[in-house]
């Protein structure tokens, strides 16, 4: 064994031998090549057990599972056809229900006060002197100023008592407040001129009534809650206090109010001083005391102012006024 034998390391294979060279066809040798007989190689295969199967490239597909049918879902409710857009309304909220419980105590409340408040007021006044009237708040809203200063019926010029009985309640102390022939009077009168000043019948006790514990104007109501309280003061104060409560709220002027007010207003003397000429003057402008003036007294006004002058006489011999007490 030569000595590059023993130096190839073991285990490498043998180099392999190259091919020789084909020749070039340029060379222009001799191609032909005789055919080769010899027999071909013998080919070992491998015992059947050791031949192992190929896998195949793609896994063979599974067999689909079985599809379960489900039941049908119904077909969904279509809308209707819409409408034409209208706005929507919200109603307003329905307005709470008064509670049963609480509705027969308030009941009892209101209806106490209906029939025990206007007593208890006219008790307390056929003492106490009105503090102020609806009508003297207006008044002063309005512009007219406030002039009212109390004074007793004895502080009074009797004559100013009589021209009031002349002038706007002839039956004074004749009736219980209400004074009927007044009133079918009042009614003849304003059924002959319908386009006219409306009359009206109402006593000395009904215009102390709503001058005092009402408020101005006209109804059906006013009227009504007027009628009770005149009950009421004829039977609680009798004619002189009535009197003297209405000469003292009586608006003789815009803001003047009660004959003291008015005396020292008109005439600058005191409401005792007065004399029948000037309580003439002070009454004929009732009842409208904004139109009519007594400073500067129309046409009108003097006559009515004459013709109450000349009845006060005829009031005092008479002694219409006699239950005023003077």
């Amino acid at each position: 064994m030569s000595d590059d034998e023993l130096e190839k390391p073991e285990g490498e294979p043998p180099p392999r031998s190259e091919p020789a060279d084909e020749p070039s066809p340029e060379s222009g040798l001799d191609l032909d090549v005789a055919p080769d007989t010899s027999e071909p190689a013998a080919v070992i295969e491998p015992p059947p057990e050791q031949i192992e199967p190929l896998e195949p490239s793609e896994e063979p597909e599974a067999p689909p599972e079985a599809l379960v049918e489900l039941p049908a879902e119904p077909p969904a409710p279509q809308p209707p056809p819409s409408a034409p857009h209208t706005p929507h309304i919200v109603d307003p909220a329905p307005a709470p229900k008064a509670r049963p419980g609480l509705l027969k105590p308030v009941a009892v409340i209101a209806i106490a006060l209906a029939l025990f408040g206007p007593p208890l007021q006219v008790v307390v006044l056929r003492i106490v002197p009105p503090l102020f009237t609806e009508l003297m708040v207006q008044r002063l809203i309005q512009g007219y100023g406030w002039d009212y200063q109390w004074r007793s019926l004895s502080q009074i010029s009797p004559d100013l008592a009589q021209a009031a009985v002349a002038s706007e309640d002839a039956r004074f102390c004749s009736h219980h407040g209400f004074d009927f022939q007044a009133m079918q009077a009042a009614m003849r009168h304003n059924e002959r001129r319908p386009n006219g000043k409306i009359k009206g019948g109402s006593t000395i006790s009904q215009q102390t009534a709503k001058n005092v514990f009402l408020w101005p104007g006209r109804s059906y109501i006013r009227k009504g809650i007027e009628a009770w309280y005149t009950v009421l003061i004829e039977t609680l104060w009798g004619k002189g206090r009535i009197m003297e409560v209405y000469l003292n709220v009586v608006e003789f002027g815009p803001g003047v109010y009660g004959a003291q007010a008015a005396s020292q207003h008109f005439f600058h003397e005191d409401a005792s001083q007065l004399s029948p000429a000037q309580a003439a003057h002070l009454i004929s402008v009732l009842p409208d005391p904004l139109k009519w003036r007594v400073a500067a007294p129309g046409a009108y006004v003097a006559k009515r102012s004459r013709r109450i002058d000349g009845a006060i006489g005829t009031v005092r011999d008479d002694g219409l006024a006699g239950c005023v007490g003077r």
